[in-house]
Order: structure tokens, then C-alpha cells, then sequence
């Protein structure tokens, strides 16, 4: 009797011990790491969009695993009627853990595609022309949506890319070819991808007209 209480006060023990070890590995293993959490008003401070514009835009949280395998949530701002492909997409991105770099409405970065770029932060409205036009990009209005722009580069005809430091390549995590699946959902949803654009390959680029 006294043999089995010994062994029967040993499980028990060892039982405390161990229980806030994994509780906290459970903690730990849900914890999402915050990319962006600012307000509508924060969020769009600074934009030269008219109110008109401005009317039609949400803000919208989204999780993702980024490139440290944890999962993060960020913000993006999109135009209302794009609110559900976004969504649906994400879900598919989350699902398969398809690594976003991170998601921060670009008013952190003053407006600048550019510098944007050069952080491979993903983003949605920006209220700008088209690079080298006097045309709007559909970025103006919350119908296009730029990801992983450092690790999907716009490789222009001579072979330069922008960012000039990035580089292309499609076997690595991240990135977009014809056969990815992100790439064929927002084709089935009626988006166009920049990959395949006529004058240079945009390839982290997507709108819907």
C-alpha cells in the first residue's frame, strides 16, 4: 500500500509540474503578433483622395503566417465592393500558410510605394498615378492590392527589377507564378495579376477593373 501511494504522490506531482509547462506552450503556439493596429482615421491621415473616394473604402484586420512561421495580423484598406474576394483570399493564404511578409497600411511609409516596396509590405489603397503616367492607379480607389512586393518584383524589358535589390525567383516561399493558387483565385474572381501585363511583369500586383 505504502509502494503504490508513493508512486500514485509521484504522478501527481509531476502532473503539477508539467500542466503550466504546456499550458503555456498552447498560449504561446496561439499568440498572434500584431503588425498593424491603427484606426480608419490614423489609417488614411495625410491621403490626397477626395471624400468621394474616401466614402467607399473599409478597413479590414487580416491574419497570415509571416516569414518567421508565426502568425501575425495586419490592416488593410480596400474599396467595399472588393471586401469579399480580400476575405476569401486571405482565408486561402491563412489555410495554407502561404507567408506574407506583413500587412500595414501604408500611411506608415508616408505614402510611399517605394518604400513600401523595399519593406515586402503588402498593401491595398493608395491614392497615386500609375508609375511614369498621369493616370490613376486602381490603388487610388481600394481595388488593387500589392503582395510580398520585395519577393514579387516588377521585372521590367531590359531585366531591371523594381525594388532594384529584389530579386525573382519562384521556387522560393512567397512568391507568384501562372500556377499559383492565390494567382488562379483572384483570376476566378475576375481579378487581373500583374504577371502577366504586356509592358512589364508586375508580379506582386492584382486588380479588379
Amino acid at each position: 500500500m505504502i509502494k503504490i501511494s508513493s508512486i500514485y504522490l509521484f504522478i501527481i506531482l509531476v502532473s503539477i509540474i508539467l500542466s503550466p509547462i504546456n499550458s503555456f506552450s498552447m498560449i504561446k503556439d496561439t499568440t498572434v503578433i500584431i503588425d498593424s493596429q491603427i484606426t480608419f482615421e490614423e489609417a488614411i491621415k495625410g491621403t490626397k483622395a477626395p471624400q468621394n473616394v474616401i466614402a467607399n473604402l473599409v478597413f479590414l484586420d487580416v491574419k497570415y503566417y509571416s516569414t518567421d512561421s508565426k502568425l501575425h495580423k495586419g490592416q488593410l484598406i480596400i474599396h467595399k465592393d472588393v471586401k469579399q474576394d480580400i476575405e476569401e483570399v486571405f482565408k486561402l493564404i491563412l489555410q495554407n500558410k502561404f507567408p506574407i511578409a506583413k500587412v500595414i497600411p501604408i500611411v506608415k511609409y508616408d505614402w510611399s510605394d517605394n518604400a513600401s516596396m523595399e519593406d515586402n509590405n503588402t498593401s491595398a489603397f493608395n491614392y497615386r498615378n500609375i508609375a511614369g503616367t498621369e493616370r490613376l492607379s486602381n490603388h487610388s480607389f481600394g481595388k488593387a492590392i500589392d503582395i510580398n512586393p520585395f519577393f514579387n518584383p516588377v521585372v521590367h524589358k531590359d531585366g531591371t527589377h523594381t525594388p532594384e535589390k529584389a530579386k525573382y525567383d519562384t521556387t522560393k516561399p512567397g512568391t507568384f507564378s501562372a500556377e499559383n493558387f492565390i494567382v488562379k483565385e483572384f483570376l476566378k474572381r475576375g481579378w487581373r495579376w500583374g504577371g502577366t501585363f504586356s509592358s512589364y511583369a508586375d508580379n506582386h500586383h492584382f486588380d479588379k477593373p
